[in-house]
């Protein structure tokens, strides 16, 4: 059984057991965190999907931490006009333990 969902802009297929990465969610590490922007559910072969999304359906998980992605540098430089600018970048992101799918 496995169900997508979207959250922070982005789907993401998930079943239960599985870890994922997902955009800043509010919350402390042992939270439970619900998803109710379930857009297809399968189960055992069969395939229930949204329109835009599947009625009562939602997915449970529990934040296992709050992190920060690896540094990305942005760094500019033009040619001989002495003219450089260095910036640096951490995403906030949350892994999420997902622990069922209802409905």
């Amino acid at each position: 059984m496995f169900a997508v969902i979207k959250t922070g802009g982005k789907q993401y297929s998930v079943a239960a057991g599985d870890t994922i990465t997902v955009m800043a969610l509010a919350g402390v590490a042992g939270d439970a965190v619900t998803f109710d922007e379930v857009l297809l559910v399968s189960r055992d072969g069969a395939a229930t999907i949204g329109a835009p999304t599947v009625a009562g359906a939602k997915v449970v998980g529990t934040i296992a931490e709050q992190a920060r992605s690896p540094k990305s540098i942005a760094f500019k430089k033009r040619r001989r006009q002495n003219s450089k600018r260095k910036r640096g970048h951490r995403q906030d992101l949350t892994r999420v333990k997902i622990t069922g799918i209802e409905g």
